[in-house]
């Protein structure tokens, strides 16, 4: 798909993997609506890149309903969706003191995964409405899944279940949506310099780099807007998970 003069929709948009994203969409022509929790971040990148912004909750659907049908009615129905929006949180799932931490794993659940749902579903379905391509698409989701979904740590039981769901949807939703012509595929990242990283000590950033094989560093989150825009860009791309990772395969810890 030529991302050029196409609507996109980026949700978590305002920061990290999805402001490089939508940067990185704007560059390349697509007409770009940020959906993020942050409002006001959300309408300085918007501001930034000639796009549009809209709060939005995605852990709610009737919010994404309403996100959705307002980037349609100012900039047009949306060709591409690229979920990032997210949380990281961490917890074991019976504490050293006994505690439970079922509140963080529905919490976890409803932003990750019921979110980026909510989203494909919604976006999804303007997409089915439009002409197609000359290549004969649609529209093209890309989700977020992570690393973690294969390499799940101590603590990370609630988010790694919510990215293995993200991870294992991805075939069935694109076999699903093959005869309208959308595509669905989702990248897997590893550890990439993100405002979740960027708030760790010095030491402790440099002890979960010195697990990356090759590049030796952490991930740019401009890698991760390069990857959609390839998996846009080649059309043979469906119903698949890219891990992008320089090789990491993570600890227990």
């Amino acid at each position: 798909m030529k991302i050029a003069g196409q609507v996109a929709i980026v949700t978590g948009g305002a920061s990290g993997l999805g402001a490089a994203t939508a940067r990185r969409l704007a560059a390349e022509g697509a007409k770009v609506g940020i959906l993020d929790f942050d409002g006001d971040g959300a309408a300085a990148m918007a501001r930034e890149i000639g796009g549009m912004a809209v709060k939005t909750d995605v852990g709610l659907e009737a919010s994404v309903a309403d996100a959705v049908a307002e980037v349609k009615q100012r900039l047009g129905a949306p060709r591409i969706a690229v979920s990032c929006a997210g949380i990281g949180l961490a917890g074991r799932v019976v504490g050293r003191d006994g505690a439970l931490s079922t509140d963080l794993f529905e919490k976890t659940i409803r932003v990750n995964l019921m979110g980026t749902y909510y989203v494909m579903s919604h976006a999804a379905r303007e997409m089915m409405a439009l002409e197609p391509l000359e290549s004969g698409e649609r529209g093209v989701v890309v989700n977020t899944a992570s690393v973690a979904y294969e390499d799940g740590q101590i603590g990370q039981v609630a988010y790694s279940a919510s990215k293995g769901a993200i991870a294992s949807m991805c075939l069935p939703a694109a076999r699903e949506m093959a005869k309208q012509g959308v595509r669905v595929m989702a990248i897997a990242p590893g550890l990439f310099n993100t405002p979740m990283m960027e708030g760790l000590p010095q030491e402790t950033v440099d002890g979960i780099v010195a697990n990356v094989p090759f590049p030796h560093r952490l991930g740019d989150p401009a890698e991760y807007a390069q990857l959609v825009c390839q998996i846009l860009d080649s059309p043979y791309l469906n119903g698949s998970v890219i891990r992008l990772d320089g090789a990491v395969r993570l600890p227990q810890r």
